[in-house]
């Protein structure tokens, strides 16, 4: 098979607003297993919402943006149900901001021969195709914003923060995660945000511009984040897999108690993820876990062991039907880093 014939069905995400699931969720509240650990966690998010003072921080691990879930985080910032980001740099970069370009992710095959992609030039995530002189077209790009600005270590909110300027005038899709949270003042946050495309396009401009270029200080993404918390105090986690914005957002209460600040646990906790807790990890730890290091209160938390695409439209569509998110401001936490 051709390129051409590989890169043909496209990806379509997901529309939370389009189906109401309270039956779906209402019904699994009675049945067991994940079924009733969704409706739970589907409970507490909307106590999440309810609660008006709380800020509610989106944590984003593995691929469910290029998976058809994109426009779930979207609607769910749009509508004033997440307030924080913090992801990994693929979903923001390699994901988001790609299609905010006008690329695509395609539907493919897991049983494709992985030699006859790479000599396509095709990425595949599981049964997933981009194309690779796409991705590195968001490569040049990113490193265009890096070559505009001024030299200094910036944190990756601030890096993005560009990202969503430049998509504020020259964006294909409009509705993408970065230019919605720019235009509504919702900081995003990338502490390993070189591990993706964004890291290959700011190598480059570094190269081109050895005594003056820009570099990103995920200290100082540390600091910023953990000013949110010291501010925000009551504060909800909503959870799409784990690794690394997991652990860097639950950090952030050992963080301001390090610092002097006397801040609360995270109040709420939902964490949807299949992984494994046997060998001490589940992709950072379970929310019990994390309730003996001093990150998370166990009052209302959960734990979904579900592949996060199958759940996560579900959960979203029903607390977005509750329509508690009209009776809440947006935070505009990016407002503190302006003054």
């Amino acid at each position: 098979m051709e390129k051409k014939d590989l890169l043909k069905d496209t990806i379509k995400h997901i529309d939370i607003k389009s189906f109401d699931s309270t039956p779906i969720i209402n019904s699994m509240r009675d049945m067991s297993f994940t079924s009733r650990d969704t409706a739970a966690a589907a409970d507490i998010y909307n106590m999440m919402i309810a609660e008006k003072e709380c800020t509610n921080i989106l944590t984003l691990a593995g691929s469910t943006s290029a998976g058809g879930c994109m426009q779930v985080y979207v609607d769910l910032v749009k509508n004033k149900m997440i307030d924080v980001i913090v992801a990994t740099g693929a979903s923001i970069v390699d994901m988001d901001f790609f299609e905010a370009l006008g690329y695509k992710h395609y539907k493919g095959s897991q049983y494709i021969n992985d030699n006859h992609l790479r000599d396509l030039y095709i990425d595949r995530i599981y049964d997933t195709y981009i194309d690779e002189e796409e991705l590195q077209a968001c490569d040049g790009t990113i490193k265009t914003i890096a070559d505009s600005m001024k030299p200094g270590a910036y944190s990756s909110r601030e890096f993005i923060w560009e990202m969503g300027k430049y998509l504020s005038k020259h964006s294909v899709k409009k509705d993408s995660l970065i230019q919605v949270c720019y235009e509504n003042n919702v900081p995003i946050f990338c502490p390993a945000f070189s591990d993706s495309s964004a890291g290959f396009g700011l190598v480059k401009h570094q190269v081109e511009n050895p005594d003056g270029h820009v570099s990103i200080d995920s200290v100082k993404d540390f600091r910023e984040l953990t000013m949110i918390k010291i501010e925000a105090k009551t504060t909800g986690l909503f959870m799409i897999g784990g690794g690394v914005p997991k652990n860097f957002t639950q950090d952030t209460v050992v963080c301001a108690e390090i610092l002097g600040y006397d801040v609360p646990m995270h109040k709420y906790a939902v964490q949807i993820t299949v992984a494994d807790v046997r060998d001490g990890a589940c992709s950072s730890s379970t929310l019990k876990e994390a309730s003996s290091w001093g990150k998370v209160d166990t009052t209302y938390e959960q734990m979904v062991y579900a592949e996060a695409t199958s759940v996560l439209p579900l959960i979203a569509s029903y607390v977005f039907h509750k329509g508690d998110w009209k009776n809440r401001e947006m935070k505009e936490w990016a407002k503190i880093f302006q003054k």
